[in-house]
């Protein structure tokens, strides 16, 4: 089956944020599904509506709303991260809406595309702070999938969501080679040509960060993205405040630009 009108809904890791930068362009693996699709049929009619910063109730009352009006038949939805980490008042709350807005995808009559979250506590000490609610969202994630008889991709059981190299500094965005990967589990979950497993494997063995590199890499996060949204939220601003989606109509894609894993 062919896809016409694909429209991406999510947050940073879907906009593509450190698969490139905001001067030469950001990617992401929406970006890189979008070309698999259009090599496959062309003529795909492409929106990225994701920013930086969102959360579940975004989607919920902006992005949806948006892509409705697109009658997309494929539609990809990554949300969550940004509920995970920040201390919200109350996380069942943020999980109410995850289960609208699939409620409301399933409704679209599109195929869906969701994934659950790998576990950034095996690579980011501070995650393990985090592991509860990971594996809350991911419990809601998968059920609603099974329900609504969407495509999933589990992330929380691939070994290469375990490999640094799948991370980039920050261990929370994906790499360039990450989100490679992510755009690969996304083409098996949509049973596309020349899609197999391989993404969720690692190719030798898989060596873990010593502790002295988990530190810097917790030191990284704390001084990259903890204290940035400690200022925003003192300012009462989120790192997406302003930004607008960076293809928010639908509209064919340009010619691929030449991208490798490791740029």
């Amino acid at each position: 089956m062919g896809y016409f009108r694909y429209v991406a809904l999510g947050d940073s890791q879907t906009e593509g944020l450190l698969d490139g930068d905001d001067t030469t362009g950001i990617h992401g693996f929406a970006d890189r599904l979008a070309w698999r699709l259009n090599a496959l049929q062309p003529g795909l009619q492409y929106a990225n509506l994701a920013v930086r910063g969102r959360r579940i109730s975004d989607v919920l009352e902006r992005q949806l709303p948006m892509a409705r009006t697109m009658n997309p038949d494929l539609i990809t939805s990554c949300i969550g991260m940004n509920d995970v980490t920040r201390p919200v008042r109350s996380f069942d709350r943020a999980l109410a809406d995850m289960r609208r807005v699939h409620a409301e995808l399933a409704a679209t009559g599109a195929t869906v595309v969701t994934t659950t979250f790998p576990d950034i506590a095996r690579i980011l000490p501070v995650g393990r702070v985090l592991s509860g609610r990971l594996r809350r969202i991911n419990e809601v994630i998968r059920t609603d999938s099974k329900h609504f008889g969407f495509r999933l991709v589990d992330l929380s059981a691939a070994t290469s969501m375990l490999d640094p190299a799948t991370w980039a500094i920050d261990r929370v965005h994906g790499s360039p080679h990450g989100h490679q990967l992510f755009a690969d589990a996304a083409a098996e979950a949509l049973d596309l040509p020349d899609s197999d497993h391989s993404w969720a494997e690692v190719e030798g063995e898989l060596v873990l960060p010593r502790l002295r590199e988990r530190m810097y890499s917790q030191l990284m996060w704390a001084q990259n993205m903890l204290m940035p949204w400690v200022w925003r939220h003192t300012l009462g601003s989120s790192r997406g405040t302003g930004l607008e989606p960076k293809r928010p109509v639908m509209a064919p894609l340009d010619v691929r630009p030449a991208l490798s894993e490791a740029e």
